[in-house]
């Protein structure tokens, strides 16, 4: 179950991203910038403190490792972890690049709600695509659906491309939205599968510190070509673009030794009985 879990988990933070955004819009247009950062900041405090006194942030701890393991538990900075952590900087880069093509957009069109829609329909179809991501059976190799999945991605950052209107532009990221979902889950699942147990958690922060530095990169790079509608569009697929060339060109890495990275979630049929 924890392909589906790791939907669920990410397709509700879609909902964060959905509230957040037009939260941020309705306090920046209705008050002032200040309000809306102060809000903000006030939010984030409590989210953290709020995850740091849950229980299972409370009573988790690292696992221990002797002999043989205890060396393996440092092997962290392996070929394939750090390739799968090169091409979610694609993937954030595409993300912070789309919030500054949402100002642009919002100039150009004098609609100061855009910034705060747009980012908020691509979160609905994450919210939407990991849900139908959970509830399926997948039979293929997490790789593949990993690298399917950007492909997906990619596809759909091109319709922004021609320059649409406020309205078809909102819809259009709802598309790579929906597949964001599969992308992140799937790289939680590779980076679970490929590197030690004892550096599992560890491992996860880099996977979310590469998305980040990602959004850092496409945030400041689209800042420069924010008055050039073409070139601040295309930002968010030459990303997207990134992260799958670097995934298709290595996939075979993405595989460690003697598993095939299948992870297939299934219902259990009602009344089978567990075989040891």
């Amino acid at each position: 179950m924890r392909h589906a879990a790791l939907a669920l988990g990410t397709g509700t933070q879609g909902l964060l991203y959905i509230v957040g955004p037009l939260l941020v819009a309705t306090l920046a247009s209705s008050c002032n910038p200040d309000a809306a950062l102060a809000v903000t900041a006030a939010l984030g405090l409590a989210g953290t403190a709020a995850v740091a006194l849950a229980p299972p942030s409370r009573r988790w701890r690292p696992e221990r490792f002797v002999g043989q393991d205890a060396n393996q538990a440092h092997q962290l900075a392996i070929p394939a972890v750090l390739l799968l952590f090169v091409s979610l900087t694609g993937i954030g880069f595409a993300i912070g690049a789309m919030n500054v093509w949402s100002i642009a957009m919002a100039e150009h069109h004098h609609q100061d709600m855009l910034p705060g829609i747009i980012p908020a329909a691509f979160s609905t179809g994450s919210f939407v695509g990991g849900l139908i991501y959970g509830r399926r059976t997948w039979s293929s190799t997490t790789t593949r659906r990993l690298i399917i999945s950007t492909a997906a991605f990619l596809a759909g950052w091109l319709p922004p491309l021609t320059r649409p209107g406020p309205f078809a532009a909102t819809a259009a990221v709802a598309v790579p939205g929906a597949f964001l979902t599969v992308v992140v889950a799937c790289a939680y699942v590779s980076t679970d599968a490929l590197t030690p147990a004892g550096r599992t958690s560890e491992a996860y922060a880099w996977l979310i510190l590469s998305n980040g530095v990602g959004q850092s990169a496409g945030t400041a790079l689209a800042g420069r070509f924010a008055e050039q509608p073409l070139a601040s569009a295309a930002l968010p697929a030459a990303g997207a673009a990134f992260a799958f060339a670097v995934l298709l060109a290595e996939h075979r890495q993405l595989r460690p030794a003697g598993q095939l990275l299948r992870g297939q979630h299934r219902r259990p049929l009602r009344g089978r009985r567990k075989t040891p």
